[in-house]
């Protein structure tokens, strides 16, 4: 049954989805600044890189609230302290909380846009929701990586990047520093998980 969204709960949704993404940007900029104060810049980027698309997911969420633009929304709400030594362990948190939001808080923000009539607005927690569970996967992988120690070292010859200039080595382990510009180890990743890259030959 359609609703006044000034009356709604999808209203107060969106703002608690507005301010978790945003905490979500902040912890995950202060876990990427921890990475890398731990020689482990590969981590630091793909927690900065997961922090920019949390900041979409805000703004995706804010753009909603603009019927509310001057005024204020309460809400009640519970938020995690992600607070750990261990980087691997800040990315099991991660993890936990991105797939929360796509088993349970998503879902259920989802289904009461619809009910209340709110159909765009349900779409967009639908389809968020999805890339929720997508980060979960990335830094679970990262994590697992992390504490097995196979972040730079693998079973099989592999081919590793410099995330700093490029240049790929192949072996088990990657080089201790880069052979091209001596960035240190925490600069390599498999070249299958590097930015922009995977199967060069494209059909027509």
């Amino acid at each position: 049954m359609a609703v006044e969204f000034k009356q709604s709960e999808t209203m107060k949704n969106l703002m608690r989805a507005f301010a978790g993404e945003s905490q979500a940007r902040n912890r995950y900029t202060i876990a990427a600044r921890q990475a890398r104060q731990g020689g482990l810049y590969v981590i630091e980027q793909v927690l900065t890189f997961t922090a920019d698309q949390e900041r979409a997911h805000a703004e995706v969420f804010y753009n909603h609230l603009k019927e509310m633009a001057g005024e204020n929304i309460s809400i009640e709400g519970s938020y995690p302290v992600d607070i750990s030594p261990e980087v691997a362990r800040l990315l099991e948190m991660a993890q936990h909380n991105e797939y929360q939001e796509h088993d349970d808080v998503y879902k259920n923000f989802e289904n009461t846009a619809k009910q209340e009539g709110f159909l765009q607005v349900a779409n967009s927690f639908q389809l968020i929701g999805q890339v929720e569970k997508i980060h979960g996967d990335r830094l679970g992988m990262f994590a697992r990586l992390l504490k097995e120690n196979r972040l730079f070292v693998s079973n099989v010859e592999t081919s590793w990047m410099c995330l700093n200039c490029g240049f790929v080595f192949d072996g088990k382990e990657a080089p201790a520093r880069c052979p091209a510009c001596d960035h240190e180890q925490g600069y390599f990743v498999r070249l299958e998980l590097a930015p922009f890259t995977g199967n060069q030959s494209f059909g027509n």
